[in-house]
């Protein structure tokens, strides 16, 4: 039994937690732009009423939270905020930290799980930033904010415990997965 391609769009979409263009897509899924473009309708259709949305932008698509959750959703991420981070949120931070520019996928590699949750939870409460990789402008990076350092009373990242060691133990790590690619 196969799969609908627009039931893999919506797979990739809510694994990946950001927006896709359609080329890449196309390129995922071994398929043409116009295929796709004809499944994300057909997935904009089958979502009407529902709890998520497909929101398009150019060529970019994202799976998105239908406005009528508004009120819950704003409630949900207010108790969230003000709740102590959690272990994994701990073991993620410290690793953007160390980093200070690290992409998702090395954080997932790192961590051994999906980090897109606790990414995006670091994101609200304004812990870490995302910003374009200089080297390679497809490639986001999460960094830690300024409030991040102000908070724990560092000026400048290499104040961190143990630093080379740290920074050169998830090097090592990092390193070790790209040449497994």
């Amino acid at each position: 039994m196969s799969i609908e391609l627009e039931s893999k769009i919506e797979g990739l979409l809510f694994y990946k937690g950001e927006d896709l263009s359609i080329s890449k897509l196309a390129e995922l899924l071994e398929s043409t732009n116009e295929d796709i473009e004809n499944a994300i309708n057909k997935l904009r259709e089958s979502l009407v009423n529902r709890g998520i949305l497909l929101i398009q932008k150019d060529d970019k698509v994202l799976l998105g939270v239908s406005s009528d959750l508004s009120p819950l959703i704003e409630k949900i991420r207010k108790e969230e905020i003000t709740k102590e981070l959690s272990k994994a949120s701990l073991e993620t931070l410290s690793i953007i930290l160390y980093k200070n520019g690290v992409s998702r996928s090395d954080i997932d590699y790192i961590r051994g799980v999906n980090s897109s949750f606790i990414l995006r939870n670091l994101l609200v409460r304004g812990l870490v930033e995302k910003v374009v990789d200089v080297k390679d402008s497809r490639k986001i990076l999460y960094r830690p904010t300024f409030d991040t350092l102000s908070y724990m009373n560092i000026t400048s990242i290499d104040q961190l415990p143990n630093y080379e060691q740290v920074v050169s133990s998830l090097t090592g790590v990092i390193n070790q997965n790209e040449n497994n690619v």
